[in-house]
């Protein structure tokens, strides 16, 4: 066994060790506040719930340690018994050693890989979900969406994974700086294509019709900047009774979109509040700074890429055959990059964080109070059974918004 495997097999087993702590410390922290609901939360939650939400957070906590178990099981077989060189060697055979041929085999092998993960799909969906009320898919439209799914990765994915391939093969020292701005102008165009092009093919998007609502919710925008084109609702609840709102795009393709359990759940005043806080997203530039983030670590991957792809005891370590190809480095990025990242989780979390304080606070000034966003939040919490008492560390980990005591204590120190 080689050093750069031995690394990797003990860095999976320090992250599943850390994310088992983590699970263990969460279940630990629910369960001292099993008793009653804290006091906190009692104005709006009651007993029942409360113990609901606390059952399905531990049951899903439970199936995340299998899942990580089983995963980081299949992920240690695959790289101490070199799998990926074989698996990668035998597509070269069928496809061909092309720019085509390589990306074919990248999206074989993709798709082969994540077939032990179906069965977690289904349990997650079919089964927890299903359990508590929050499930509305059928077996037949989760079949659809991962056949939609597929020829969708596969007609984005295979001319610019091929084009990545290109210039691999055409540039030999800069290679890696050419891909990065290919893929960053890919991340742009898909922020206009995706709302447009590819959401619609899995949900409905219609306008909001003509009335109070409406009319009361772009009165919110223009009263925050926020020149909106149109507000759309889509059909979340073809899947899932989970609640959300998001705006996308930008420039004259920016849109407001709104699920339609969010509207089924929350007042007029409560839904103005919350589109206030994604507005703030907008006006407090989070969109842009999170834009420039990515792309800062999109430069970085391809920067390590590129050392990775002219370093011969990368191939050598891992058991490829032949060094200089992209297509090797791409698939164990793939692969194992999360092993590195989880440890950044923090650090992000915590960026996210801040942007959700920000954007609160400029929903509380635009509405001139807290009281109709902190009771969607509170509606939206009890709704979707969130944990309303993660441990601290965990949060930290996993949690990219505040807690919503967090928020709500945030929004009291809020100067009008």
């Amino acid at each position: 066994m080689t050093i750069p495997v031995i690394v990797l097999l003990v860095m999976l087993v320090l992250k599943f060790a850390a994310s088992l702590v983590l699970d263990l410390l969460n279940i630990s922290n629910i369960r001292r506040n099993s008793l009653a609901v804290p006091e906190a939360f009692s104005s709006f939650m009651d007993l029942g719930t409360y113990k609901k939400s606390m059952a399905y957070t531990i049951d899903k906590t439970k199936f995340a340690i299998f899942e990580s178990a089983c995963t980081s099981v299949f992920l240690g077989v695959v790289l101490a018994l070199w799998i990926l060189p074989a698996m990668y060697d035998f597509g070269l055979d069928i496809f061909g050693v092309g720019v085509f041929g390589q990306s074919l085999t990248l999206i074989f092998m993709a798709v082969v890989l994540s077939l032990p993960e179906i069965p977690f799909e289904l349990y997650s969906q079919f089964i927890i979900e299903q359990e508590y009320g929050f499930n509305n898919s059928t077996i037949k439209l989760w079949i659809v969406d991962k056949i939609k799914g597929f020829f969708v990765g596969l007609i984005l994915g295979a001319p610019i994974l091929a084009l990545l391939m290109w210039f691999s093969e055409t540039f030999n020292k800069t290679w890696w700086l050419w891909g990065f701005v290919a893929v960053a102008i890919f991340q742009i165009l898909m922020i206009i294509v995706y709302p447009r092009f590819i959401v619609p093919l899995f949900n409905k998007l219609e306008d909001l019709p003509e009335g109070d609502l409406r009319s009361a919710l772009f009165d919110t925008a223009d009263r925050g900047g926020f020149a909106a084109r149109t507000i759309q609702v889509i059909d979340g609840s073809k899947r899932s009774s989970h609640s959300n709102a998001y705006f996308t795009g930008f420039g004259k393709f920016r849109r407001i979109v709104l699920f339609d359990t969010l509207i089924e759940h929350l007042t007029q005043p409560e839904l103005c509040a919350v589109l206030a806080h994604e507005i703030g997203h907008y006006k407090k530039g989070h969109i842009l700074k999170m834009m420039l983030l990515s792309f800062s670590f999109t430069f970085a991957t391809f920067a390590f890429m590129g050392y990775l792809a002219s370093s011969e005891w990368f191939y050598e370590g891992f058991g490829f055959c032949e060094a200089g190809g992209f297509g090797p480095v791409l698939l164990m990025y793939a692969m194992f990059s999360g092993l590195f990242t989880f440890w950044l989780s923090p650090i992000l979390n915590f960026f996210s964080r801040k942007n959700e304080y920000e954007a609160d606070a400029f929903a509380v000034r635009l509405c001139g109070g807290a009281d109709d966003l902190n009771s969607a939040l509170r509606k939206l919490n009890k709704k979707n059974l969130g944990n309303l008492t993660p441990h601290p560390l965990y949060s930290a980990f996993y949690y990219s918004h505040p807690t919503l005591l967090e928020r709500e204590r945030a929004t009291e120190q809020i100067k009008m």
